[in-house]
């Protein structure tokens, strides 16, 4: 993942912060998010754990914990997969093409739904107030000592 500014939690290789950049041609271009990334110990053959650490505006995504609702890879996840394939694939294609009938976050699937327009104004306001490159950086670096499961999204268990 050499395109990416990866930084580790207490030097642990199973724990890590990617700063990972909203896809060009959408709302969210020019975003900068921090992700926090846990592999399990059965990793690669179980998915690993992500959170957005900044706040972002998706039907997918909760606003308050980061979690991120991510059928598609609790259902093909694979050990062929890698992180590569969740920051230059998966997440994209969450950003770009957002599910309002499986929503984590009702209003944003609501406004998509009904005014996408008005979503896609409130997803470039959000990406303007909270997703800079200077907030992901500073992102819940003093959180981690709260409870991680309200943080994070456990993308293998399919619940």
């Amino acid at each position: 993942m050499s395109d990416y500014d990866v930084s580790l939690v207490n030097d642990n290789m199973q724990e890590f912060y990617v700063l990972f950049h909203g896809p060009d041609e959408t709302p969210f271009a020019n975003g900068v998010w921090k992700i926090h990334v846990e592999l399990p110990d059965q990793y690669p053959y179980k998915s690993p754990s992500i959170g957005f650490m900044n706040k972002i505006f998706h039907p997918n995504i909760d606003e308050l914990s980061g979690s991120v609702c991510l059928d598609v890879i609790n259902q093909t996840w694979s050990p062929m997969f890698d992180m590569i394939n969740i920051f230059e694939v998966f997440l994209p294609q969450l950003l770009r093409y957002p599910n309002p009938n499986d929503p984590l976050n009702g209003e944003a699937a609501a406004l998509l739904m009904r005014h996408p327009k008005e979503y896609d104004a409130k997803v470039k306001d959000y990406v303007q107030r909270f997703a800079t490159k200077e907030l992901a950086n500073a992102a819940a670096s003093d959180d981690k000592d709260e409870d991680e499961d309200e943080e994070m999204s456990d993308i293998s268990d399919g619940e």
